[in-house]
């Protein structure tokens, strides 16, 4: 067991390193006052320089790395904001990656080379109003007629919805209950039927929108589905690396945060010295800084344990809920530390808070992850439903 970075990655987080902090923090600025996403161009250089699909094989245009070395990219661009690290998210461990494991060829082929040299943006539409942690509740509805699938239904919280060129539905395919029913079509942003609700206004992750999706006999092609009905459970598997990916963009909120306290308790000077010379502040710091390393380890096993495959649920799980509860920890201890300049909109240290929260509920909330690790522990899941 070696707990080192080798060379090769060390090279790729450093140059991760030095292009986001040179590059991004101006953007990431202006896009928290203008709420717009990252421009395409932006996207399309992010792959001239390999920082998109760099898990995805080189056949399908991606890097052909391991999962490690995209969080560890990931956790770089994080660090400067949740807006501008998602296209990188989205593209290493987001829905595109349902799509390279479980699709036919020709969507494969059609779709991610696209997301790897930042053509298009590939979004996931899970939740509905009354399906969120309990997603097997799911209604939107995939009948197959003939050679195309008719859709109906809404989804909600959808991440790009209204932006993504194409979006991978969770859908239900047939009249089996629960999960057995459920399986996943890939729908493009103008398929005829397919409309977008207004652009969510949310606590933080501005500059990734969020709508609500609208299927009303939205039609597409038969080789669009991803995997049929019954195929749940190998969409949960895909998903259990996007746990990896959620809970490194929420410790990325807290590593950026204690690089950023650092510096700025060195700087501080009160009643004649550095802020740093007083014992509560190192109190402070070393707590903080056991979290993110306890946390940053968590994720590295996950995806370590599953470097020619997906992460398992209960270490993809326990690495989310950690992640996800000391971001929000290390976060508000950096606003304390920084005072005012903390609590200011001019700096990045209050964005990072309310992000921080946005990642523990998002893709499946803290205790939603417990519960996974106690079902996890005992080898069965738990019935959540009232039995009446």
């Amino acid at each position: 067991m070696d707990f080192t970075l080798s060379e090769e990655q060390r090279a790729l987080q450093g140059a991760a390193r030095e292009y986001a902090q040179k590059r991004l923090p101006a953007i990431a600025q202006q896009i928290e006052t203008s709420g717009e996403p990252p421009s395409r161009e932006l996207i399309a250089e992010f792959a001239s320089h390999g920082f998109l699909g760099i898990n995805i094989p080189e056949a399908l245009g991606g890097l052909g790395q391991g999962n490690l070395e995209a969080l560890i990219v990931l956790e770089e661009f994080g660090k400067i904001s949740s807006a501008v690290a998602f296209p990188v998210f989205e593209s290493c461990v987001g829905p595109v990656r349902a799509i390279e494991q479980f699709a036919n060829g020709e969507l494969k082929s059609r779709i991610v080379p696209r997301v790897c040299s930042g053509e298009i943006v590939v979004a996931i539409a899970m939740s509905e109003p009354g399906a969120g942690s309990a997603l097997t509740d799911l209604t939107t509805r995939a009948e197959i007629r003939g050679q195309s699938v008719v859709i109906n239904g809404s989804k909600r919280w959808c991440s790009g919805g209204g932006h993504a060129d194409g979006y991978v539905a969770y859908c239900r395919m047939s009249d089996a209950p629960g999960a057995k029913g459920i399986g996943a079509v890939y729908v493009e942003k103008d398929a005829p039927g397919l409309s977008f609700g207004k652009p969510e206004s949310l606590m933080g992750f501005r500059g990734v929108p969020s709508s609500d999706l609208y299927f009303e006999n939205c039609t597409v092609p038969l080789s669009n589905v991803i995997v049929p009905a019954g195929g749940f459970k190998r969409l949960m598997e895909a998903f259990d690396l996007e746990r990896c990916g959620n809970a490194t963009m929420a410790l990325a909120q807290a590593s950026g945060a204690l690089e950023d306290v650092l510096a700025y308790v060195q700087e501080r000077r009160q009643f004649g010295k550095p802020i740093v010379e007083f014992q509560a502040v190192q109190l402070r710091l070393a707590d903080m800084r056991i979290k993110v390393d306890a946390a940053r380890l968590l994720i590295w096993r996950a995806a370590s344990n599953a470097q020619a495959g997906m992460p398992s649920v209960i270490e993809s799980s326990t690495a989310k809920c950690f992640a996800n509860e000391i971001a929000r920890e290390v976060t508000g201890h950096a606003v304390q530390l920084m005072g005012g300049y903390g609590y200011s909109r001019e700096y990045p240290m209050e964005r990072r808070l309310r992000d921080a929260w946005g990642w523990g509920i998002a893709g499946g909330a803290i205790d939603i992850q417990k519960v996974n690790i106690a079902a996890a522990m005992v080898g069965r899941r738990f019935a959540q439903r009232d039995s009446k």
